[in-house]
C-alpha cells in the first residue's frame, strides 16, 4: 500500500533552502519515493492555505517513507531544512 509525505514549507532563509533541495531529491529517489506535487501554485477552498511550499510525496510503504524521513541519505538535508524553514510533515497511508 502505498504511503505519502505532506510537507507545508515556510523557507525562512532561501539561500540555505538551495541547498537543501537537491540534497533532498537525491535520499528520496534513493529510498524509492517520487514527487507528486512541489511548490506549485496553492488555492485554499476551506480554511487556510499552507504559508508557503506544499510538497507530496510518494512512497511505496509507510516504513518506506518512515526509512526515508529517518534515514542517513536524509539526515543532512532535513537538519538543513530545520535551519532554512518553518515546516509541518505528515506520512499517511494512501489506498
Amino acid at each position: 500500500m502505498p504511503a505519502y509525505l505532506i510537507a507545508e514549507i515556510e523557507v525562512t532563509d532561501p539561500q540555505l533552502y538551495e541547498r537543501y533541495k537537491p540534497l533532498a531529491a537525491a535520499a528520496i529517489v534513493a529510498a524509492g519515493g517520487r514527487y507528486l506535487v512541489r511548490g506549485g501554485e496553492t488555492v485554499a477552498l476551506e480554511g487556510a492555505a499552507p504559508a508557503g511550499r506544499l510538497v507530496i510525496l510518494e512512497f511505496p510503504s509507510t516504513a518506506a517513507a518512515w526509512a526515508f524521513y529517518d534515514g542517513p541519505g536524509y539526515a543532512e538535508a532535513r537538519m538543513i531544512r530545520e535551519h532554512a524553514a518553518k515546516s509541518r510533515v505528515f506520512i499517511t497511508e494512501g489506498l
